[in-house]
């Protein structure tokens, strides 16, 4: 990769960062469990953003209800799903109360760097989502 992609969509753009400087990795999102966008990276323009967000809960449920349907097991927790294509690999992760990390990746990607790098930005995203509101600082007014 000639240069170092930076997200520029969405407050919590800043976890795509270290993902988009993996090797092969081209698009990456933060979508909500509903598929709204919560941060893109550059190059996914505004309605493939939404669109990868959309697919990415439509995926996530999909996969819920295929682990369903093979262990009658209901609502299981997913650690990932990930689609292989002649394009490359789509991974989607659980990141936290309603929240997804999707990525693409092209043929040929380190799957396991890119697993674990997502786990390392899912527990980032996760201790910062968690993190108490800043409160204002009271002692300096009078």
């Amino acid at each position: 990769m000639s240069s170092t992609p930076t997200p520029t969509t969405g407050d919590l753009a800043w976890v795509l960062t270290p993902l988009l400087e993996l090797p092969g990795v081209q698009h990456a999102v933060v979508a909500t469990g509903d598929g709204l966008v919560e941060g893109a990276s550059p190059g996914l323009d505004r309605a493939s953003g939404e669109r990868v967000a959309a697919m990415t809960a439509t995926l996530h449920a999909a996969a819920r209800a295929f682990t369903t349907a093979f262990t009658d097991v209901e609502a299981p927790r997913l650690a990932q799903t990930v689609v292989e294509s002649d394009q490359g690999f789509a991974i989607v992760v659980p990141a936290g109360r309603n929240t997804t990390l999707a990525l693409f990746a092209e043929p040929g990607a380190r799957l396991g760097d890119i697993a674990y790098q997502m786990q390392v930005q899912v527990n980032a995203l996760t201790r910062a989502m968690n993190a108490p509101a800043r409160q204002p600082d009271t002692a300096a007014r009078p």
